[in-house]
């Protein structure tokens, strides 16, 4: 019954939409709680709970095990302040309605191989957000806290003419799936952040059907970082995603140009594209002024592919195998609707959504390799 009450519960409350604001005020509430408990912060757990909540817990000994927030914040006083524990936090999903809300935040300890959910109940007292029960679950976990970032565009149509566009569902799916299951956790950046248009659903498809009503996995489609909230450092790669969208805001846009090449270059990380995707990568240069792509083995879509009578293809802004090929680079594809992947060094591509699961493969084998 408590699973069908909070299943109720999220979906009535995804359907209200609510200010960027208070969406902010809820995020940060909880982020106090998840670098409290990651870096033995007391006073942030504090700030993120209403001071008489409660957390309901297991227990082997007892049914229900009822914490109060005091007895929980003192757990967090016997390690070194500040001092990372192993405890690695990620906000899952927010509902809300006027001054209520619910989340979802996923805490993986690798080292322990475990994975807990915690889920939230919030209100807003007095003008700040507050966290006024907590429960969770843990089980068994392969998911190492290796992260993956996919990019995407905010674009819906097409340059400027009226014709519908978006980024390849199938692309997003068909990787993601890899990752995920190989224990590796994904985050999605757009120019913009926010929602982006997605193309190419398949509904008979099952995998793209599984993804598309799993709620967890929608909410980071619909609540994309923006490049000013990522930090470089914690990724191993950056995966492009095609898609009609991909051909724009992304390839010019010079905050997501920064995060690859620091992905690349500082973290020595993998730089990904598939299809469409490959469109992101021609503008990327090295610390040393050099087009990434010069000298390099590189796939995508071909331009001989394109309808190019048809009018979307009017409004490309460039042609990308045109453009690699100027800026130096080989551009290789195989016959249509056939999985094809290129790696050169630490550059992996592919030309089509067929291909997304083995570029994913093939990022995963490149960094076990190097770890």
């Amino acid at each position: 019954m408590k699973k069908i009450f909070f299943a109720i519960l999220f979906a009535l409350l995804s359907n209200v939409s609510f200010s960027q604001s208070e969406q902010s005020l809820i995020e940060s509430c909880i982020q106090n709680y998840i670098e409290g408990t990651s870096y033995n912060r007391p006073d942030s757990i504090s700030k993120a709970f209403y001071s008489e909540a409660n957390l309901f817990l297991s227990h082997k000994e007892k049914p229900l095990w009822v914490v109060p927030i005091s007895e929980y914040v003192s757990w967090f006083q016997k390690g070194n302040k500040g001092e990372f524990n192993g405890r690695l936090g990620k906000i899952i999903s927010i509902a809300s309605y006027n001054d209520i809300a619910i989340a979802k935040a996923e805490i993986l300890i690798p080292e322990k191989k475990q994975e807990f959910m915690d889920m939230f109940l919030l209100k807003k007292i007095q003008g700040e957000w507050k966290i006024i029960s907590k429960s969770a679950s843990s089980k068994a976990s392969n998911k190492s806290g290796k992260k993956i970032l996919f990019i995407v565009s905010n674009a819906h149509y097409y340059g400027t003419s009226t014709i519908s566009t978006g980024n390849s569902f199938a692309e997003i799916v068909n990787a993601y799936d890899t990752f995920v299951n190989s224990g590796y956790t994904v985050d999605f950046v757009s120019p913009k952040g926010g929602d982006i248009p997605l193309a190419y659903i398949n509904t008979s498809d099952s995998l793209q059907k599984q993804y598309l009503y799993n709620q967890d996995f929608m909410y980071a489609i619909e609540h994309t970082l923006s490049p000013k909230e990522i930090d470089y450092k914690i990724y191993k790669a950056v995966h492009y995603i095609g898609g009609g969208s991909a051909m724009y805001e992304v390839p010019e846009n010079s905050d997501i140009q920064r995060i690859a090449m620091q992905v690349y270059e500082d973290n020595n990380g993998i730089i990904s594209s598939v299809c469409h995707g490959t469109a992101g990568i021609v503008n990327l240069k090295t610390k040393n002024g050099k087009f990434l792509i010069e000298g390099k083995k590189v796939s995508g879509y071909p331009d001989s592919f394109e309808k190019q009578d048809d009018e979307y293809f009017k409004h490309f802004p460039f042609l990308i195998q045109k453009t690699i090929e100027e800026r130096g680079g080989t551009f290789n594809f195989s016959k249509r609707n056939v999985s094809y992947v290129e790696q050169d060094g630490r550059i992996v591509t592919g030309q089509n959504f067929q291909s997304s699961n083995g570029v994913a493969l093939k990022i995963i084998e490149l960094i076990e390799k190097n770890n």
